[in-house]
């Protein structure tokens, strides 16, 4: 059903898992451990624990056994920086504006002097590491890190844990049981050791499962002139919702027969997509490009796992077809953070870059493929953007649940969207989650969590046939069933792939790690910071056409409709970047200036429904039928009907390509969290109204 979500997985590069007894070698380094487990978790005689640094998971998780001790696997030691609380009071003056240090960003090499670690420090952790026979690989860049590898037997020996393998969420994880511990005074030097679990980032990226594969022209036969409109391409429809359509159906020509009337959907063909153009005039982007502000200037970094082969191609074609600047090495660069462990058909890539692109054409871009998904690459490739300055607007397309990940993981990527901050640079980060977290986690993720990051949720819009917008909605999909290959269903069923009728959606919530930042001391009820900030579209049932090379198809490239948080994230960014030309300054993060938008710039997301929601008379004989309102159509839970909201719906024929099928598809309603005036937990303070204004606002305003 997602072609693209890296979920709760063991990283790609580390696989194998056989049962194996304790590996301790010594009954006294035992003993002294529990000892040290015994007088208390944060500190021993000779050394330290680093605290917070177990998942939480393995509390709760079903435990497989030990890990295998042979295993070799990857760590990375990240050491704290100097004078951490001058660092942190120095970041809010920055966005303060009655500070004197208010945007006087710090340059990189200004930044490393003040708060950098020592090179006598990292050589001490090296040492450390050496000692307890790990393989030093190298130290990272002004010192901030110290990567080793070993087996998970040296590994276990080294740190004083016990590395099992367990089932979370149906899959096989590796995670410590406990928090590692560091001997001599090295240990004070430290703020997290990553690596000694197997969670993996996922990219909150999809395609509509029930897209049709619909085939582009090859790369190397590209003779396609420029479209402005969705439909001209592989026949996909810039207008979701046509209309409001009745239809009469028979089970075989018997009963029970059933009509329905409502919304339609426009799912015949390609489905509904929209094109560079639809978004340009739906949000007035076309008046700021018309003025010269398309990103000129500015380089956009785009973080990305593993990497995709064909991803310049497909990137070029979506170019081509819509009238944008070819990407060359004027204005693209791609960086390898090492060699890819899993580099292939990962859509999201495309997306990201195609429409970073869309937004912002006149931008450069400037890739980095973390070498896998977990934690120890993702991260090194986000503080080798800003360690480098490669750009002032990152985009990170990494999501993991706050309850997935040790807190020291947490903290460590705040540490590098502070970073960011402190120097003029923007991070922005997917804030929603997919079906699994919805209800099995929390859906509050990290990078998005950080007080230095901002975090992008998702809405779903429909256009109209002038191409404005006709409405928003926060995104969350829910399905119903209504006809199947030509069975009346009396009720609807949920179908198999839906849980609880939930396709696709995203949420954040209030974070379990970080306070409320300053910027959201009004918005927000209670003491934590909550996300997202802001949002974007993200709904692949209104998606955005995207191109991507498959290796089962011929000619090889397709186009999908695609979604997620993750693409929202790049569009904003590219919006960012456009706001940071204009001002002709670095604004720096985004979030602080988001909460005080006016209503000529952000729409706030509110609840919506229509009266035309589709309905449903069943007759099940000659005499008897069923009336079926718009709640009871899209069966909605009678266990969850109170918490379900307001919700848009739309009667769907032939999904998939199926004859005599139908469902009901529904916008907006939420299980979990409500769209609401103000901040609220799917689309923060609101989504863009008019590009020109949000870019007027921010480079003329102080957060």
């Amino acid at each position: 059903m997602n072609a693209s979500r890296k979920r709760l997985v063991p990283e790609r590069a580390h696989s194998g898992h056989t049962r194996k007894r304790w590996p301790w070698s010594s009954i006294p380094a035992l003993a002294t451990m529990c000892m040290a487990a015994m007088s208390g978790p944060a500190q021993a005689s000779d050394g330290q624990f680093i605290a917070n640094s177990t998942p939480k998971f393995v509390a709760t998780a079903r435990k497989l056994g030990a890990a295998d001790p042979s295993l070799r696997i990857k760590i990375s030691l990240w050491l704290k920086p100097r004078n951490r609380a001058a660092m942190d009071a120095l970041a809010r003056q920055l966005y303060d504006p009655s500070s004197a240090n208010y945007r006087h960003w710090l340059t990189h090499q200004g930044f490393a002097e003040r708060f950098a670690p020592t090179a006598a420090q990292a050589q001490a952790v090296k040492a450390f590491l050496q000692s307890r026979q790990l393989t030093v690989s190298g130290i990272g860049p002004d010192n901030f890190y110290v990567r080793a590898t070993g087996t998970i037997d040296q590994v276990e020996q080294a740190f004083r844990v016990k590395i099992n393998d367990y089932t979370v969420d149906g899959r096989t994880v590796r995670a410590n049981s406990g928090d590692p511990y560091i001997e001599g005074e090295t240990a004070e030097l430290i703020q997290a050791v990553s690596g000694l679990d197997g969670v993996a980032f996922q990219s909150p990226g999809m395609v509509r499962p029930s897209a049709v594969s619909l085939q582009a022209q090859a790369g190397t036969n590209r003779k396609l002139a420029p479209s402005a409109e969705a439909p001209a391409v592989s026949g996909f429809q810039s207008r979701c919702f046509p209309g409001v359509v009745t239809e009469h159906r028979t089970t075989f020509g018997g009963y029970p027969k059933a009509t329905y009337t409502g919304n339609q959907y426009a799912g015949g063909g390609g489905g509904c997509a929209y094109a560079p153009a639809d978004i340009h005039t739906a949000y007035n982007l076309d008046a700021l490009y018309a003025e010269g502000y398309d990103g000129k200037g500015q380089t956009i970094v785009l973080i990305e796992d593993c990497g995709s082969p064909t991803l310049l191609d497909d990137a070029n074609t979506f170019s081509e077809r819509f009238g944008l600047p070819l990407l060359s090495s004027s204005n693209f660069t791609i960086t390898n953070m090492g060699p890819s462990v899993c580099a292939g058909y990962y859509p999201n890539i495309q997306a990201d870059v195609e429409w970073a692109h869309a937004i912002a054409p006149g931008a450069a871009l400037a890739l980095i493929y973390a070498a896998s998904s977990g934690s120890e690459d993702a991260d090194e490739a986000l503080f080798y953007a800003v360690n480098k300055g490669l750009g002032t607007v990152i985009s990170d397309d990494n999501a993991v649940s706050e309850s997935f990940i040790p807190q020291t993981e947490v903290q460590k990527e705040s540490l590098i969207s502070e970073m960011a901050a402190l120097e003029g640079i923007a991070a922005n980060y997917p804030a929603g989650v997919d079906a699994s977290e919805l209800f099995f986690g929390s859906p509050v993720v990290a990078p998005a969590d950080g007080p230095y990051a901002t975090g992008i949720g998702g809405i779903s819009l429909a256009l109209d046939a002038g191409g404005s917008i006709a409405f928003e909605t926060a995104w969350e999909d829910h399905v119903s069933e209504v006809l199947a290959q030509g069975t009346v269903y009396d009720p609807a069923t949920i179908p198999a792939f839906a849980l609880a009728g939930f396709i696709f959606g995203g949420i954040g919530g209030p974070s379990a790690i970080f306070a409320k930042p300053s910027f959201q001391a009004r918005a927000l009820t209670g003491t934590r910071r909550g996300v997202p900030d802001f949002s974007w579209v993200a709904d692949p049932y209104t998606g955005l056409i995207t191109v991507v090379t498959t290796s089962t198809q011929e000619p090889p490239q397709s186009w999908f409709a695609f979604g997620g948080t993750g693409v929202a994230a790049s569009m904003f960014s590219g919006l960012w970047a456009i706001a940071n030309q204009k001002a002709g300054i670095a604004l720096g993060q985004a979030a602080p200036y988001l909460y005080s938008l006016p209503a000529t710039a952000a729409t706030d997301i509110v609840p919506y429904s229509s009266t035309t929601d589709v309905v449903a008379t069943v007759q099940e004989t000659k005499s008897s039928s069923t009336k079926f309102n718009a709640a009871q159509t899209l069966l909605v839970l009678p266990s969850y009907t109170a918490l379900f909201g307001p919700f848009y719906s739309a009667l769907w024929e032939s999904p998939n390509g199926e004859e005599n099928t139908a469902w009901v598809l529904s916008f907006g309603g939420d299980y979990r969290a409500k769209a609401a005036r103000g901040w609220d937990q799917v689309t923060g303070v609101g989504a863009p109204r008019d590009a020109r204004a949000f870019v007027d606002w921010v480079g003329s305003n102080k957060p």
